[in-house]
């Protein structure tokens, strides 16, 4: 898919500041020469096992099945990943590689916080110092996750510039790497950035459709008609849906409908006109932009899925016809994660409930014989507060309420 500039069709790239080339040479050939090497591929998987607990289980739902009355659902449990989310599966790969190449330091950016968390965990486990770059008003929505970062021995950095969500804690990384690229090692959480990084996570994420391939073989016979990822920057998309694009298998992105189609209600780039070709933060994609070009505000209920651009891989996989691309609103993403956990015990994290509005909505106009599967990117724990906001849970605001209202007494 990728040629030798490191493009994927129109997409990718490497448009980043000349005193960052020779760091970005340096990463391109440790990885080439890392995944060329034996030993390091079994110290990933190692660790994937024996430090993540994968392989993750495929999960038939048959309650929720019965309920929506179409296709069998399965889900993808990304969730039971230690950290509970996916980023697990390629910040191991990338902080082995960092303490291959040498770099006592690492640094990222994050949304909902699990890369943050990831990579907190990481940095402890191989001893690195670690950096994690957040937008204020992420920090906000996620401090459960960033109380954790803080106990892992992290430094969390509020950004309050622009929006003050993803795409200015990516700028703001990316200013830390261009100052201190000798000894730094940028740990990107996504399949964006600069060459080698959107290869480099989506492989380390397709893991997560490599399994699924031999657990619906094993579990119903088959491979599945369909699979679902919600999709932000799009690292759990790109995991999944990846190891299935030469089979017979629909795969569906699904991005933040939000609370409408207006700009700056929703973090739409396919499902919508105000998406087009851009290059920013080190790379070519789409990108929401104004008519001067001028990236736009975003919104989603969920942190983690308001990137104002996508995976340059996506970009190009959807313009082939290899993806097709869905949205959900808040709403359905809400009646989705309640349906989930009342019908089968599961809390999914809010970013991942988009796939699984999605994927009800079609499985419900699906024949019973049919199979999906929706990836559960990462679990609700993190989401506790912005759920209990968006369902308007009086006795859970009270709770806090006398919480504080004793700890302060």
């Amino acid at each position: 898919m990728m040629n030798q500039d490191g493009q994927f069709g129109q997409y990718g790239g490497s448009y980043i500041p000349e005193i960052l080339f020779n760091s970005q040479q340096e990463l391109l050939k440790a990885y080439q020469d890392a995944m060329a090497d034996p030993a390091f591929i079994a110290e990933v998987k190692d660790q994937l096992q024996h430090y993540s607990g994968r392989p993750t289980p495929l999960t038939h739902c048959s309650r929720l099945s019965a309920a929506i009355g179409g296709a069998q659902i399965y889900l993808k449990r990304e969730d039971l990943n230690h950290s509970g989310a996916h980023k697990m599966n390629n910040v191991i790969g990338q902080g082995l590689l960092a303490k291959r190449m040498g770099k006592r330091r690492v640094i990222a950016e994050t949304g909902a916080g699990q890369h943050g968390i990831a990579s907190a965990l990481v940095s402890a486990r191989l001893g690195l110092d670690c950096t994690i770059y957040m937008g204020a008003h992420d920090i906000e929505r996620q401090y459960p996750n960033v109380f954790w970062m803080k106990q892992l021995g992290a430094t969390v950095v509020p950004v309050k510039e622009g929006s003050a969500t993803l795409k200015d804690a990516l700028d703001e990384a990316l200013r830390d790497w261009s100052s201190n690229y000798a000894d730094t090692y940028y740990l990107i959480g996504t399949s964006c950035g600069c060459t080698p990084y959107p290869e480099m996570v989506s492989g380390f994420q397709s893991v997560i459709g490599e399994e699924v391939k031999e657990q619906a073989i094993n579990q119903f016979g088959t491979l599945p008609d369909k699979i679902y990822a919600c999709v932000g920057g799009g690292s759990n998309a790109c995991g999944i849906f990846l190891p299935f694009l030469n089979e017979d298998v629909e795969l569906v992105g699904v991005e933040a409908g939000g609370r409408s189609d207006a700009p700056g209600d929703h973090a739409m780039r396919f499902n919508t006109d105000q998406a087009r070709f851009g290059i920013a933060q080190g790379f070519a994609t789409k990108f929401l932009q104004d008519e001067q070009g001028q990236l736009q505000p975003t919104h989603s209920i969920s942190a983690g899925l308001d990137y104002v651009g996508v995976s340059p891989i996506l970009a190009d996989l959807e313009e082939q016809g290899k993806v097709r691309m869905t949205q959900a609103r808040d709403t359905e993403v809400m009646q989705a994660f309640q349906q989930l956990a009342s019908n089968e015990g599961i809390i999914a994290a809010l970013e991942s409930s988009h796939a699984i509005a999605a994927g009800l909505r079609e499985a419900a106009e699906m024949d019973p014989s049919q199979k999906i599967v929706i990836n559960v990117s990462g679990r609700g724990d993190k989401d506790i507060f912005n759920i209990a906001k968006a369902l308007q849970d009086e006795p859970f605001n009270d709770f806090i309420q006398s919480y504080l209202t004793q700890e302060n007494s």
